[in-house]
């Protein structure tokens, strides 16, 4: 068995256990940018959790981002499956992915009881804002981001830097 063979069923047994695309470099660093800019300019107001698993009805999501309020840790109880939903969830086009699949999962998100989802599209360097479902306004280079839901500004271009 050659090197891609192995690296073609590395990702087929992610992608079945996840039951997600495996995410690239690109996806990884915009999530990480996206939490730093959370974690530097709204600490005081939210936690940003990556793959955090929600209790939404049907089936399980993990959204790549949730936005949730501060609340207490509490180091002897753990969940697996967040039962009160976040203030908003991100999600990042992954290269592999088919956009209709995170579209559906805005309005998963929104029955949940999520206030706002964000869909990044990483090759277009751009942001989608869902307020609700099918409602949405669209940040890319030189906008500044604006969620009104979570009173959130942030400066696209400082997602998408060189």
């Amino acid at each position: 068995m050659d090197i891609a063979t192995l690296e073609i069923n590395a990702e087929t047994t992610y992608e079945q256990e996840r039951g997600k695309p495996m995410p690239s470099k690109l996806h990884s660093i915009l999530t990480h940018d996206i939490m730093r800019f959370f974690m530097l300019n709204y600490y005081s107001a939210f936690r940003a959790f990556p793959e955090l698993t929600l209790d939404t009805p049907g089936e399980k999501t993990t959204p790549d981002i949730a936005i949730c309020e501060i609340e207490p840790v509490d180091y002897n109880h753990d969940e697996t499956k967040r039962k009160t939903p976040p203030l908003a969830t991100i999600e990042i086009l992954s290269p592999t992915q088919v956009l209709q699949t995170l579209l559906d999962k805005t309005n998963d998100y929104f029955s949940f009881g999520v206030k706002s989802c964000w869909v990044v599209l990483p090759s277009l360097k751009s942001i989608y804002v869902f307020s609700a479902p099918h409602q949405f306004e669209v940040y890319s280079h030189g906008d500044e981001l604006v969620d009104e839901k979570l009173g959130v500004k942030m400066p696209i271009d400082e997602i998408f830097a060189a």
